[in-house]
């Protein structure tokens, strides 16, 4: 492909992914502005005026802090592309480390230090300011930053050796380079599955044994019935950090967890909380889990492959604002500008991702359903999206696009007509 064509090609994608994000985010205020002083009908008496207006409000808010986010995400992006700045930080790291991994390794490290910089100040505002005006926040600043050194710190400690086996890979391995790193890459996915509940999760968070020997029974029974097997029930302190409630899995294999945020057990009864987590074995049950990772790992395939293929190419890296060096260690380079591009084109099929989410949560309820006194889950579900604010308006299309979870209208009518 000519250069100026993928030039224009990629211009054309991030005027057109910028204008769909931002047309979106405004739909999605207006639409929940306009339903902001009524409650829907079949929330009536389950949720007061109040709530319904405070999610309103905190959706709203979310929002337009996401639309300055797109804006600068886009300019940032045509920065480091189009205008040169990846160029610079490559002639720079070039001149002081050399083509070599070094030099490689250190342009990747500089462009991901660079975009968590950006986002640092979003993530701060974010919690310090929207999620505190809204009574969530419960982290001190300094958790806020000990969580990001924590979270540097494993980058350096996993991201390193990964990238420097890629980069390897890429250099030594011939044009079937990507293949050996897809499998490389997998297995990394499945050691950190492996490692997070024990290792990784236990350095951000406090997880004790669940005490409540009542409701323990009642969730082995429940997991009996299942036939699924965890290595405990833990509860979080997620407390901690934020008022917003939360379970779920983690684990693989032998390591499984079921963990529950406290800020749950706080607010749902044990019969609430026993349908929540037949939801999640739902997931298990209907092979959810195994399915996304399955979709992963092929997309993740495909996308190494075409990367093995615009490696070769120079105008995939003139047409971006970049001229490769003749003498050769462009992989870091490569790595760089496939990772920054992929998602813009990536992010037009991102209502099929959703959309096929959505389907997994539904079948996730229609299990619990059969497992749990379905009323039983519509109560939680209500109580869930009262405590988190989570709007019960969104936009038809804004949450077509985006929502991984049905619309709570969605899933509550699901329900009922499985009650009746």
């Amino acid at each position: 492909m000519p250069t100026l064509y993928f030039t224009a090609l990629f211009v054309l994608a991030v005027v057109a992914m910028t204008l769909v994000k931002l047309w979106l985010a405004t739909r999605q205020i207006r639409f929940v502005a306009t339903h902001r002083d009524a409650v829907p009908a079949q929330f009536a008496n389950a949720i007061a005026l109040s709530a319904h207006q405070r999610a309103a409000d905190y959706t709203i808010a979310r929002t337009r802090l996401a639309i300055i986010e797109i804006v600068v995400s886009s300019a940032v992006l045509i920065g480091l592309t189009l205008l040169g700045g990846i160029q610079w930080l490559d002639l720079a790291f070039s001149d002081w480390l050399g083509r070599d991994y070094a030099g490689q390794i250190g342009l990747v490290a500089a462009v991901i230090a660079l975009l968590s910089l950006i986002d640092l100040p979003f993530e701060y505002y974010r919690q310090f300011v929207i999620e505190a005006r809204f009574d969530f926040n419960r982290m001190s600043r300094g958790i806020f930053f000990a969580d990001r050194l924590k979270g540097l710190a494993l980058g350096v400690i996993l991201g390193l050796p990964l990238l420097f086996a890629v980069l390897w890979l890429m250099n030594q391995a011939g044009s079937a380079w990507w293949l050996w790193a897809w499998v490389v890459w997998v297995g990394f996915q499945l050691l950190v599955l492996l490692l997070y509940p024990t290792f990784i999760a236990p350095l951000f968070n406090k997880f004790e044994p669940l005490q409540d020997d009542a409701l323990k029974s009642r969730i082995e029974a429940l997991m009996q019935r299942c036939g699924f097997a965890a290595k405990g029930l833990f509860v979080m302190d997620g407390s901690r950090r934020s008022a917003h409630g939360n379970a779920y899995f983690t684990g693989f294999g032998a390591s499984r967890r079921i963990v529950f945020f406290d800020t749950l057990l706080a607010r749902l009864n044990g019969r609430e909380i026993e349908a929540v987590l037949a939801h999640e074995l739902g997931h298990f049950k209907r092979r959810h889990v195994m399915k996304r990772m399955a979709v992963t790992f092929a997309l993740s395939l495909v996308m190494l492959a075409l990367l093995g293929w615009l490696a070769q190419c120079v105008w995939f890296y003139e047409g971006l604002g970049v001229r490769p060096s003749l003498i050769g260690g462009n992989s870091g380079l490569a790595l760089v500008l496939f990772f920054l591009v992929a998602p813009v084109f990536l992010f037009f099929v991102t209502p099929l991702g959703s959309l096929s989410s959505r389907k997994h949560e539904f079948e996730a309820d229609a299990f619990a359903a059969t497992q749990t006194d379905a009323q039983d889950l519509v109560n939680a579900l209500v109580k869930l999206y009262e405590d988190n604010a989570s709007t019960l308006t969104p936009d038809p299309l804004y949450s077509a696009f985006y929502y991984s979870h049905p619309p709570a209208s969605q899933r509550i009518e699901r329900l009922q007509q499985a009650l009746a």
